[in-house]
């Protein structure tokens, strides 16, 4: 999953990193590549706070939707990706059929992504699940 992000900096501070989808989440750190580590580390403990709270995990938004909010005017925004299935609790290994060409699908996206096959198709089920309480 891909959460947007905004990068902020104040003269003698760290860099700061703000979550728009996740109110409250937030992380810094010395460097901007220090800081986005951090905030990953940071969503993964906000959503898995959510997890066992019973709370559907929110599907995040486009840049699009948060870049005129005035808060966050003077960041710079980028995009991280949290593997949902490192915060889900135990994994337990299943058998599953799908035809051949929706697997190679997966597998090539997963691949460009920098996901696994596992991670991907666990983050998908739950993105479609979460969207379907919507309705």
């Amino acid at each position: 999953m891909y959460f947007p992000i905004v990068i902020h900096k104040d003269d003698e501070s760290d860099y700061g990193v703000t979550v728009p989808d996740l109110p409250g989440c937030f992380s810094a750190g010395e460097t901007v590549e220090e800081a986005m580590v951090e905030v990953v580390e940071a969503i993964e403990l906000y959503l898995e706070d959510m997890l066992l709270e019973g709370e559907p995990i929110p599907i995040p938004s486009k840049i699009n939707l948060h870049k005129n909010n005035p808060d966050y005017a003077d960041g710079v925004w980028a995009i991280v990706a949290v593997d949902l299935s490192r915060i889900s609790g135990e994994s337990h290994r299943v058998n599953i059929t799908m035809p051949e060409r929706v697997l190679a699908q997966v597998d090539t996206f997963a691949a460009k992504n920098g996901a696994t096959r596992s991670g991907l198709l666990a983050e998908a089920a739950l993105a479609y699940i979460y969207a379907a309480q919507d309705l």
